[in-house]
């Protein structure tokens, strides 16, 4: 706990969406397979042969496209993107969509505190949006250019994407904030190992396709079944009051 003369340090939490915050029952890959069959045609199940867990979006589309032979074009790419959002407004409809355990408590716990968080994803942000939508979670998180986040349009590579994130809360919370000032919560490996490249402490939660020994094994600070009944530690790190339990 910090002394009366040291006041608390600024902290921010930083969310996954896909297997942290919600499971979107399939409709980001139904989406995606269908505007590359249009775009590219046949996939020769190529996209069923990538493990997607923890990719970023543009990561994605260049994979399937080296699968299929393809050269990787910034232009297709963006198409491929483009209309990816288009299908998922439709998909994201379909059955099998949940928002996973503990998750809206936790938020709106968090967001009726005042703590600082944010998203950072692999999705692009309009897919983001519309995943978050369907689950009545989007009105937790600030969006637009000014909002603490990072997304698939910050970089292929997911530390990009933390960084990115990193910076728009240093403009936020100020010039002595620090990577080990924020906390990305997510469910993949290439979550942990993304935060962890930036210096980004990382609590994981196994409620994607990963169990807690793999999540442990690939570096993550903390490893949680899931976000319930986790208000109260994310409150205490957020305020400064105590460190995440076993980093």
């Amino acid at each position: 706990m910090p002394s009366s003369s040291e006041p608390a340090r600024r902290r921010v939490l930083l969310f996954d969406v896909d297997g942290t915050l919600v499971h979107a029952g399939g409709a980001g890959r139904r989406s995606l397979e269908r505007v590359l069959q249009r775009e590219v045609g046949p996939l020769d199940h190529s996209l069923a042969r990538l493990r997607l867990d923890g990719m970023t979006d543009r990561l994605i589309v260049r994979e399937v496209l080296v699968a299929l032979g393809r050269g990787f074009d910034d232009a297709l790419c963006d198409r491929v993107l483009e209309g990816y959002v288009e299908a998922l407004r439709e998909e994201i409809e379909g059955p099998g969509f949940q928002v996973l355990p503990g998750v809206t408590e936790l938020l709106g716990t968090l967001s009726r505190s005042g703590t600082a968080m944010g998203l950072c994803t692999g999705n692009v942000a309009e897919g983001a949006l519309l995943k978050l939508r369907r689950g009545g979670l989007d009105l937790f998180f600030e969006w637009g250019p000014e909002a603490v986040c990072g997304f698939a349009a910050d970089g292929e590579a997911r530390e990009r994407i933390v960084e990115a994130a990193l910076r728009r809360a240093a403009r936020r919370m100020g010039p002595a904030f620090r990577p080990t000032d924020a906390l990305v919560v997510g469910d993949t490996p290439r979550d942990v190992s993304a935060a962890r490249a930036v210096g980004v402490p990382v609590l994981a939660v196994a409620t994607g396709r990963f169990g807690p020994a793999e999540l442990l094994q690939s570096g993550a600070d903390l490893v949680l079944p899931s976000l319930v009944e986790s208000a109260e530690m994310l409150l205490a790190w957020a305020s400064g009051d105590a460190p995440l339990p076993g980093a």
